[in-house]
């Protein structure tokens, strides 16, 4: 393990900082979405991402370039994100909002953040997005660990746990 690295349920990850949710053990907590939650997120155009200041002033974005790496990875790259790179720098918690008019139902993936501005991960990225527009500077990618789920529909369960 590196100086820059923690064990995240007996994972070795890039370093994340100021976590509330962990394993019985101090390391945080990752969830794994479901099948119909990846399919969701597939059909996604624009995704809601939410931030907050080390203060706690909320910041919402829409970002357009979204990849699920894994079932509980996901990636994005900083175009133009001065607020929510200062933010993500200064508390990493974030929050993606899963709706559109094509997905049955809803709901609010939570995470922690790390940005990386160089290494294989950040190059493969940068590929991806200079592939799709060659004007974007992709100065940096941000990796997002899901820690948990909530459900958003309007109802009875709506702001319940899923994962």
């Amino acid at each position: 393990m590196e100086d820059n690295d923690i064990r995240l349920c007996g994972k070795t990850t890039a370093k994340f900082m100021g976590m509330e949710s962990r394993c019985e053990d101090g390391d945080l907590t990752m969830v794994k979405l479901t099948a119909d939650m990846k399919e969701a997120f597939s059909k996604m155009k624009i995704f809601p991402v939410a931030t907050a200041s080390k203060d706690g002033t909320p910041n919402v974005i829409p970002i357009g370039i979204v990849e699920l790496v894994d079932d509980e990875t996901i990636w994005f790259t900083d175009n133009f994100m001065n607020k929510t790179m200062t933010n993500l720098r200064n508390n990493p918690k974030i929050a993606i909002y899963v709706w559109g008019p094509e997905i049955k139902g809803c709901f609010q993936i939570k995470g922690v953040a790390s940005i990386k501005n160089g290494g294989t991960e950040y190059e493969e990225m940068k590929a991806k997005i200079n592939k799709k527009n060659p004007a974007l500077p992709a100065r940096s990618l941000v990796i997002v660990k899901i820690t948990e789920v909530f459900e958003c529909k309007p109802g009875p369960t709506a702001g319940s746990k899923l994962l």
